[in-house]
């Protein structure tokens, strides 16, 4: 059973679409304040009962909806290096999630599930490690090739790429541009032309930690 169902009949997957396709046409047109599940049932021809069969409220279809969208749009596919599969991945989650009507939605479903532990549950798993995995196909990925980074570790690679997406999206409203995927390409899989030296940590006069590149080795 999918996250956010409960138990019931088999879904018509026709039903199914239909239902996902209504809530987020009238999300974008109304606002998901206004959304309601009989608006969603009128909007995709099935039945009020049915749709509460199948999704505990209308967070949760829209729930379902988005992760759908996200599978489809951002492509975990193979472009022969760590810097192209992560700059096809940047390109196309943030163009996702910078879509006017997309990015409000976003802001609600977390909204949701700050006041409502349940759902929130329910969102980290159907949505949040949903995006975490599939980013994790290309590190994987990546580390089997040979060609991923030592550092940032994957972990943080995942924070860096989707923190910077919850940020800009609830916090500041900044555009996820190709500016933006572009400085984040040079930090997380950076050229060798783009390296830094590595760097070592020394004890200055007040004790205090103070950086200085290593020595080149000659010859």
């Amino acid at each position: 059973m999918s996250e956010g169902r409960l138990p019931g009949r088999p879904r018509s997957e026709a039903s199914r679409q239909a239902t996902l396709m209504a809530a987020l046409e009238l999300a974008a047109e109304i606002g998901y304040g206004r959304l309601t599940i009989e608006g969603i049932a009128a909007r995709a021809g099935v039945g009020k009962q049915t749709i509460y069969r199948w999704w505990p409220s209308k967070a949760d279809i829209l729930l379902e909806a988005s992760a759908a969208k996200a599978d489809l749009r951002v492509p975990v596919t193979d472009h022969g290096s760590y810097r192209a599969d992560l700059r096809t991945f940047l390109e196309a989650s943030y163009q996702m999630a910078g879509h006017p009507g997309l990015a409000d939605l976003l802001r609600a479903l977390m909204a949701e599930a700050q006041i409502d532990r349940e759902f929130g549950d329910r969102f980290r798993a159907a949505f949040l490690e949903r995006r975490r995995e599939a980013l994790a196909v290309i590190i994987d990925r990546a580390r089997e090739r040979g060609d991923l980074p030592a550092r940032p570790a994957p972990g943080i690679v995942a924070d860096i790429v989707f923190g910077t997406i919850w940020y800009r999206t609830l916090a500041t409203r900044q555009p996820l541009d190709a500016d933006l995927v572009d400085d984040l390409i040079g930090l997380l899989a950076p050229t060798p032309a783009q390296g830094l030296p590595r760097r070592r940590w020394r004890r200055g006069p007040t004790g205090a930690a103070a950086a200085r590149p290593r020595a080149r080795r000659s010859g």
